[in-house]
């Protein structure tokens, strides 16, 4: 996760209250949505950003989910995304999210 949004992402949880922002990635790769959720909710693992040392403990979700994709209009949802879905490997990607979600979600 760029500097820009962990700087956005901090801002948002301030104003609004870390309770009630939820943080939906995109990342093509589990390992990739890893780092961005770990970042959300734990502090910048890589110590380069605003998030760095800082805990939000966000709820954070992949866009390819069931929990995320239940949200979507079916029509919006295959029209921008079914087709990545295809190539993703999704059960990885639900894998990594649930793994950051139980280890360092607050809410």
């Amino acid at each position: 996760m760029d500097l820009e949004n962990q700087k956005r992402v901090k801002e948002f949880a301030e104003e609004y209250g870390a309770e009630n922002i939820v943080v939906v990635l995109g990342a093509a790769e589990g390992e990739a949505a890893g780092l961005a959720a770990e970042t959300v909710t734990a502090g910048d693992p890589t110590f380069a950003g605003p998030l760095t040392g800082v805990q939000l403990g966000l709820r954070v979700y992949h866009v390819c989910e069931p929990e995320m994709k239940e949200e979507f209009d079916e029509a919006v949802y295959d029209e921008q995304i079914s087709m990545m879905e295809m190539v993703l490997d999704v059960d990885d990607i639900i894998q990594e999210m649930t793994s950051i979600r139980d280890e360092f979600c607050k809410f």
